[in-house]
């Protein structure tokens, strides 16, 4: 005998249609990226997230939490980020421990090239596909599952409201 409490045929259908746009979406954004300005969607999302940052510099372990990544899987990408000048990794001054990464003035050339296109494409993918009343749906959607995944709100979208 078995304590599983199986899926609805409404969740099952939810829960399908989740994990096709799980799936789904990560190809289609770096398709357009990668065809575009030759950038992965975490390299443009490590980028845009440093280009947001005060001085458009953070420690790597916040680098690492605003985008949720691994610091061995962040600092792959960061070295190929610096092999193309976009950013740059120095000792934190007020760590000796840490250190810091700067978008570069080509990484924020890059970001401003970068930004039309990947909005464009997801609000054709996503956005627009949806009423203002599903976007706030999606919204708390989103903020509530991440209360489970992310229970220490390590990623900086966790901790918003």
């Amino acid at each position: 005998m078995t304590d599983t409490q199986w899926l609805t045929e409404d969740e099952r259908t939810a829960w399908i249609r989740l994990a096709a746009v799980l799936e789904l979406l990560p190809g289609a954004l770096d398709a357009q990226l990668t065809r575009d300005v030759q950038l992965t969607h975490f390299e443009y999302f490590v980028l845009a997230m440093l280009s947001e940052a005060p001085s458009r510099t953070l420690r790597v372990a916040g680098l690492a939490a605003q985008t949720n990544a691994t610091l061995p899987r962040l600092s792959r990408v960061l070295t190929g980020l610096e092999k193309k000048h976009l950013v740059e990794r120095t000792e934190c001054s007020e760590d000796r421990r840490a250190k810091n990464v700067t978008l570069t003035e080509a990484g924020w050339q890059k970001v401003l090239r970068s930004a039309p296109g990947h909005v464009t494409n997801v609000r054709n993918l996503v956005l627009d596909q949806l009423t203002p009343e599903q976007i706030a749906q999606l919204s708390l959607i989103a903020a509530q599952l991440l209360k489970r995944l992310d229970p220490d709100a390590r990623m900086f979208v966790s901790a918003q409201p």
